[in-house]
């Protein structure tokens, strides 16, 4: 392959990101991968060929977003009380999970299914998330009877909620507390 072709093909793969970002934001991440396609300005094909599905375009755009949640989380350990290390990073998940519109849906479906492209990076973030729980836990902040599923699924239904309404970062917070409350041990 020559330097020319190289310099395209990343350059095709930087302009499908780019525009991919752009659709996603304003139709969801459900948006037509055509549509992303002809924006970039290059066929379907040449898509498929970067991107063989749409979790593999997803998984393209949310690798850095979800490896920032758990250097965030590795660094929320030693940082901060242990229930408030755990609450800064479910807010920073669900108002990064508002972004676009069906990101929520697509981290949980990719957490519960080993064969998606964005599976591997979920649980990364998720295994981070976890450590933060159980040092909340051990310390007797967060009940004991809590998962980190169930704390992944509160934040993406935070996110879901706050992205279907007019309310934003300020309505994450307000549900958050509301939210974070019940995991205080008595």
């Amino acid at each position: 392959m020559t330097e020319a072709v190289r310099a395209d093909a990343r350059r095709n793969y930087e302009l499908l990101l780019s525009v991919a970002r752009e659709a996603f934001a304003e139709h969801g991440t459900d948006a037509s991968l055509r549509d992303v396609a002809r924006r970039a300005g290059v066929g379907i094909g040449t898509l498929y060929r970067h991107f063989p599905t749409r979790e593999a375009l997803l998984e393209a755009l949310f690798r850095t977003r979800f490896d920032d949640l758990r250097l965030r989380a590795e660094d929320l350990l030693s940082s901060q009380s242990p229930r408030e290390a755990l609450v800064a990073w479910l807010k920073e998940l669900a108002i990064g999970s508002t972004t676009y519109r069906g990101l929520p849906e697509s981290v949980m479906a990719a957490v519960r299914d080993p064969d998606s492209e964005l599976h591997a990076s979920c649980m990364r973030m998720r295994g981070a998330g976890a450590a933060l729980l159980d040092r909340a836990q051990r310390s007797g902040d967060v009940r004991s009877d809590v998962t980190i599923e169930e704390l992944m699924a509160l934040a993406a239904g935070v996110a879901w909620v706050s992205s279907e309404s007019t309310g934003g970062a300020d309505l994450v917070d307000r549900l958050m507390i509301l939210v974070t409350t019940g995991l205080a041990t008595a």
